[in-house]
């Protein structure tokens, strides 16, 4: 907390954790090659659930101008359409693309999120400056630069939620992708050091979205368009303090009564378990397999195991249990009926009868027409849901970083399956052999669901040298995907 005379006009100087952020952002040299390789996978990762998504029109729906003919010719590119707008809207539009379906990648820890999500003001910007480069005759930005910004977005991002619960105080994680994506944008258009402490600032002094959306009774498709809105709003807060010469908070986090802490945080001051570096980035988790929240993944994956043992028998259970870790139980242990999309995709036992039934999960699997089989709610109905105290411990273990869960199925005559229980989802640092082949897949797979061939060709050209996917200027990338 601030020891400045709440009484006194005089500005005090900025906060520590603004400041560490500015400075990491414009000094600090990422020289983790592993770093480099996940950001790689990571961006066609995030491409790829953005062309999912453009399967749902009620994602397309938000992908245009913000008014009809609010377009930009020559702006920022939205990837799978033929829309230009100005980088602050097409930061909403890519960021929703990436977030609609829940499929991008994730960070778990005190607070949780999708450190992708920053992609949607990180390609916005890069695309409409390296166009306006490329007209006037100026240098543009590479892949390369792309990735080295993805790293440290993440890095903000994934290490302020190591020991800051938002959730606890009933907050949204995007908080942490504004908070991210201000910083890098504003050092992305030229900002110095005080234009980024003063982005940063007005960043917090906005602060947070309630987590209102993502739970029962009220869950709702905001939370697939709230990382999009997060990263408009950090664009915005970027060009204000660069272009405009907006003034800054110094005290945003510390001021007493009227800062950050004293009003949303309960008082605390933010903790840090390590510095900045590029951490985050070699331990993301990829959502490749499923289209689910990710606390849930290896539920998913143990229901998978026993689809076989179930799915001709499903008259004769007694009972689903479902051990997960502390957090799992708290965000998408649900009952009762579920009104949507976005209900389903964050309550674990429907996550875990779909596999069972079908021996699949799919985006497909939460919409209506499939929600209708009586077979899923009686499932859920007899499915119980603990918290298993080694999956919380591990899940928490900075060595570890493990999302375990369990699955086991009683039937009625006193028999069950085995108990199946997995610690860690294909898509953690430890499976990275094991799962980036079918990252891949989902990548192609992907582009052939919505781009035409000759376009696919092409994008798979370019992806698969690393070495000249990284010079390859972001107008000349991001063209591949435009229609």
């Amino acid at each position: 907390m601030s020891a400045h005379d709440i009484r006194s006009a005089r500005r005090p100087d900025p906060d520590q954790p603004m400041v560490d952020v500015a400075n990491y952002v414009l000094d600090y040299q990422i020289d983790s090659s592993e770093a480099y390789d996940t950001a790689r996978y990571m961006l066609l990762d995030s491409l790829a659930t953005a062309m999912l998504a453009m399967k749902f029109p009620e994602c397309v729906k938000h992908l245009g101008p913000i008014v009809p003919g609010a377009n930009l010719p020559g702006g920022a590119r939205v990837p799978g359409t033929s829309h230009e707008l100005d980088p602050a809207q097409a930061a909403f539009a890519i960021g929703t693309q990436i977030r609609w379906l829940d499929f991008n990648d994730t960070w778990l820890a005190a607070e949780w999120g999708h450190p992708s999500d920053n992609l949607g003001s990180i390609l916005a910007v890069a695309d409409y400056l390296s166009r306006k480069a490329e007209r006037e005759g100026g240098t543009a930005m590479s892949v390369r630069d792309v990735l080295t910004y993805a790293i440290k977005a993440h890095e903000i991002q994934g290490c302020y939620a190591l020991q800051n619960s938002f959730n606890r105080v009933g907050q949204d994680h995007v908080i942490l992708v504004r908070l991210a994506s201000t910083a890098v944008v504003t050092a992305m258009l030229g900002g110095s050091r005080e234009q980024i402490i003063t982005a940063v600032s007005h960043s917090w002094i906005d602060n947070g979205a309630l987590r209102t959306y993502r739970h029962a009774p009220n869950t709702g498709p905001r939370k697939s368009w709230a990382a999009g809105d997060a990263c408009r709003r950090a664009v915005i807060h970027a060009i204000n303090a660069v272009y405009r010469g907006v003034v800054g908070y110094p005290s945003a986090l510390s001021a007493q009564t009227w800062g950050y802490y004293d009003v949303a945080f309960k008082g605390n001051a933010f903790r840090f378990e390590r510095p900045f570096g590029s951490y985050v980035m070699e331990n993301v988790l990829f959502k490749i397999s499923y289209p689910a929240e990710f606390h849930a993944q290896t539920a998913v994956e143990c229901a998978m195991k026993l689809h076989g043992a179930v799915a001709g028998k499903l008259d004769q259970v007694e009972k689903v249990v479902i051990e997960t870790q502390e957090a799992g139980r708290r965000i998408i242990d649900k009952t009762g009926p579920l009104a949507n999309y976005a209900d389903r995709d964050h309550c674990i036992q429907y996550m875990v009868a779909a596999p069972l039934i079908f021996g699949r999960l799919t985006a497909d699997d939460y919409n209506d027409d499939v929600a209708a089989d009586p077979r899923i709610d009686a499932l859920r109905e007899k499915t119980v849901v603990s918290e298993n105290p080694q999956f919380t411990r591990d899940y928490f273990d900075p060595d570890k970083r493990y999302i375990g869960n369990s699955v086991q199925v009683f039937f009625k005559d006193g028999s069950s399956t085995e108990k199946v229980s997995i610690d860690y989802p294909i898509g953690h640092r430890k499976r990275r052999a094991e799962g980036i082949p079918v990252l891949l897949t989902k990548f192609e797979g992907a582009l052939r669901g919505h781009l035409p061939a000759h376009r696919v060709k092409a994008i798979l050209e370019a992806t698969g040298d690393p070495q000249k996917l990284d010079a390859m200027a972001v107008q000349d990338f991001l063209g591949l995907f435009t229609l």
